[in-house]
């Protein structure tokens, strides 16, 4: 089995010896090792590259596990760097093995692995790509870290594009497969969907949730499982740790402070399990504090830890939705306007409207509406209502699950059908 994940390949080629340490973060089993290991690696030797010169170490493997050591794998690494006037390409996977608890616990504490990674660079003649699955110890601190000299990049489960890509065949139905068992790559070569569903439903117990309670010494291991199924079960949805803190207490019997809450939220996020939208004033430019809302990830992962049950359609195709806008690399929040309507009897009320997403590129931005269909006029009302209550120039959107392609109404709203918009990146700008 084999995915071209063009895009990425294309980010690591732009960087290769840019005098940055590249760091590819992601969820675990999203890909970035066979991205690094095998897509990267292959275009290196096609490009003349030699094997002896390409390091590969995999510090979740335990035929590496002495190499955890910062200080011995700084040794191992510059043994194998015998000649000056070549370059050398250093792979290191899963690199958060390298960091010790006591460094994790103490933020005071200097880890001792960005200064092998530092020191490294400094040879000149090599190349040094590290891939990790937790942001608190790569992504937020690498460029504080490496000053400037790290090149962050993140690797999401496959896109629609990419699966489609591979399994062909008719949209719809590919769409259907999908948004049951999302984009983790592995999950393709499983034959029945029986199989499927075991391997997504496992990811978590074999390897998430033990990444997160070994990481960060959870104690409440159920509290921590309870607040997954509730985030994966209100994708789309307001919600706050005060609110989820009520929530679970109930269904215990005892309480469950809040901060807690929002502790093992933040865990789930820098896991890479979900993607926090927040939600944003049109009129007033501003964000609110809360609530916000929560979108998995990976759908198939979702739907796999509520043992499918829970197949709300429009929820789905939401989260699809936003998923792609994060992996064109926007920045996407919930969009919040408040709005006037007259009554029957003549008064005027202030409602506040919904956008689904506020997504900002650049200097661009873009509103988005998202339905699964225009079945009635109150229905296309109820989704162009906010759109029309924003008085910018912005482009705004109406994403429909149809097979159209982009045209523009009368009052300026662009819409474009679902399977245009996942298979064409460049659909929104027409």
């Amino acid at each position: 089995m084999h995915i071209q994940r063009t895009k990425y390949l294309e980010q690591l080629k732009a960087s290769r010896f840019n005098g940055q340490v590249k760091v590819i973060t992601g969820l675990r089993r999203s890909g970035k090792s066979y991205l690094l290991f095998k897509i990267y690696r292959d275009y290196l030797l096609e490009d003349g590259v030699k094997e002896d010169n390409i390091l590969q170490i995999v510090l979740d493997d335990d035929v590496f596990e002495n190499l955890r050591d910062p200080k011995q794998l700084s040794q191992f690494i510059r043994s194998r760097i015998t000649e000056k006037n070549q370059q050398y390409y250093v792979f290191l996977d899963e690199v958060q093995y390298a960091i010790s608890q006591e460094e994790i616990k103490n933020p005071d504490k200097p880890i001792l692995l960005y200064s092998v990674l530092n020191g490294l660079l400094r040879l000149g003649n090599v190349d040094l790509y590290v891939t990790g699955s937790n942001s608190k110890f790569l992504s937020k601190d690498v460029m504080t870290e490496f000053r400037g000299r790290g090149d962050v990049i993140h690797v999401l489960p496959l896109s629609f594009k990419e699966y489609y890509s591979y399994i062909g065949g008719e949209k719809a139905e590919a769409y259907e497969q999908y948004a049951m068992y999302g984009g983790m790559p592995f999950t393709l070569s499983k034959q029945s969907d029986e199989k499927k569903g075991q391997y997504l439903s496992s990811l978590f117990t074999e390897v998430y949730f033990k990444d997160i309670i070994e990481r960060y010494n959870v104690e409440l291991h159920d509290v921590l499982s309870q607040l997954t199924d509730n985030l994966c079960s209100s994708i789309g949805s307001l919600t706050n740790a005060n609110k989820i803190s009520r929530t679970l207490s109930s269904d215990r019997g005892r309480k469950i402070a809040s901060e807690t809450i929002a502790k093992y939220i933040e865990y789930l996020l820098d896991s890479y399990l979900f993607k926090e939208a927040k939600r944003f004033d049109v009129k007033g430019k501003h964000y609110f504090q809360y609530p916000n809302k929560y979108y998995c990830t990976d759908i198939g992962l979702r739907n796999a830890r509520l043992n499918f049950r829970q197949q709300e359609e429009s929820h789905i195709m939401e989260n699809i939705i936003f998923n792609e806008l994060v992996g064109r690399g926007h920045c996407v929040d919930v969009g919040v306007i408040e709005i006037t309507e007259t009554t029957g009897e003549g008064k005027r009320l202030q409602k506040q409207c919904e956008i689904d997403f506020v997504v900002h590129s650049g200097s661009s931005k873009y509103y988005i509406q998202t339905a699964l269909n225009l079945e009635s006029e109150k229905k296309k009302k109820q989704e162009l209502r906010p759109l029309l209550g924003i008085n910018d120039s912005f482009k705004k959107i109406l994403i429909t699950k149809t097979y159209a392609k982009p045209w523009t109404d009368e009052k300026g709203i662009l819409h474009v059908g679902l399977y245009q918009f996942l298979l064409d990146e460049h659909c929104l700008t027409l």
